[in-house]
């Protein structure tokens, strides 16, 4: 998958497309190379960060202090690093938490 990678350590970088200030955090399938994650934070004051530091953290079942945002702290496009989860568990994000849809920038219509 191109959305997450190994380090030489052992954790894993996530790239990421974050959408704040959403009804419910969630999330909402892949976004061309990254993971699309919305989030109900707004994206003021670093609450969206914070916040989708402790979502994934939740979501992986690991301690919050095994997830850091290493790239990405003002941007939607972001890069974190998570320690202490296997990559079948990153896989399953994608698989068990969106409906099946892929995210898109816009949805084509029919012609």
């Amino acid at each position: 998958m191109s959305w997450f990678r190994a380090d030489q350590d052992g954790a894993f970088c996530l790239t990421l497309h974050i959408q704040p200030g959403a009804k419910k955090s969630g999330v909402a399938g892949l976004y061309g190379d990254a993971l699309k994650i919305r989030l109900a934070a707004p994206p003021v004051d670093g609450k969206a960060n914070a916040a989708l530091l402790a979502f994934l953290a939740e979501l992986l079942q690991i301690p919050g202090s095994a997830v850091s945002l290493k790239s990405g702290q003002t941007s939607r496009r972001k890069v974190v690093r998570v320690a202490g989860v296997e990559a079948g568990a990153l896989a399953r994000l994608v698989s068990e938490n969106h409906q099946g849809n892929q995210a898109t920038r816009r949805p084509r219509r029919p012609a």
